[in-house]
């Protein structure tokens, strides 16, 4: 199992954001976690990448504990976020947003995951001296994925990566995600779309106040109408 969940407890103050949590991804596969709004998606994904502090809980990356390890540690391990809103560097270049995501890299090849990134996304090449403040949405997302990859991950976390984002850009993305995860990285994806997320996951979590609902296989969570009606706010496609 690449990345293993137990226990999982956060805390803000009086808060019990995620409560008990266990949460599993096996290499290769895309895994994703709904919920209503306040479920605690986003404290799960920023406890994963070590951005807030558990209480309790364990998690390990491929065999390592990493739950009292610092951001930069899970990175260098193969943890990548791409958080909610991008939160890309709009006073720097294109180039140097990327620049970041090889920041704690010490080998000599990330030069070629540079290259690679600008050909997956001309845009970006075209607009690399540019302030990431002319970036469209859309454009946006591709670059705070590409910053992502720089990192070279095993793993990359999604937190609602097409909020905001037109329809035939969102479907341009879940493309790429099913894209990146047959190139061999395993996905954790929050989303919004359930409908989209459940067609391109293998399995899900719902998540209600911070703890686990319901877990199974996607193809089942996207019939099961109690579920969609209880949790997800209406039908399968529920949050467009």
């Amino acid at each position: 199992m690449l990345l293993e969940v137990r226990d999982l407890d956060v805390r803000y103050g009086r808060n019990h954001a995620v409560k008990s949590l266990d949460l599993d991804v096996a290499e290769g596969e895309i895994v994703t976690v709904l919920g209503a709004n306040g479920a605690g998606k986003t404290s799960l994904l920023r406890a994963l990448q070590g951005a807030v502090k558990t209480t309790s809980g364990s998690i390990r990356f491929a065999g390592r504990e990493l739950a009292q390890s610092v951001p930069a540690e899970r990175v260098r391990h193969g943890m990548a976020l791409v958080p909610e809103g991008r939160q890309i560097f709009v006073s720097m270049t294109v180039h140097e947003n990327l620049l970041m995501g090889a920041y704690l890299r010490r080998d000599s090849d990330w030069g070629r995951d540079l290259k690679q990134v600008y050909d997956r996304f001309p845009n970006l090449a075209e607009r690399r001296d540019m302030k990431a403040s002319v970036l469209s949405g859309g454009e946006q997302q591709m670059l705070a994925i590409g910053r992502a990859l720089v990192s070279r991950p095993r793993l990359i976390m999604l937190d609602e990566p097409s909020l905001g984002l037109s329809p035939l850009f969102v479907a341009n993305l879940f493309d790429l995600i099913v894209e990146l995860n047959r190139s061999g990285i395993s996905i954790l994806l929050v989303e919004q779309n359930t409908g989209m997320a459940l067609d391109i996951a293998g399995r899900g979590y719902v998540l209600e106040l911070g703890s686990v609902v319901l877990a199974d296989e996607a193809q089942a969570l996207a019939g099961n109408s109690a579920l969609t009606q209880a949790y997800l706010g209406g039908g399968h496609a529920a949050a467009n």
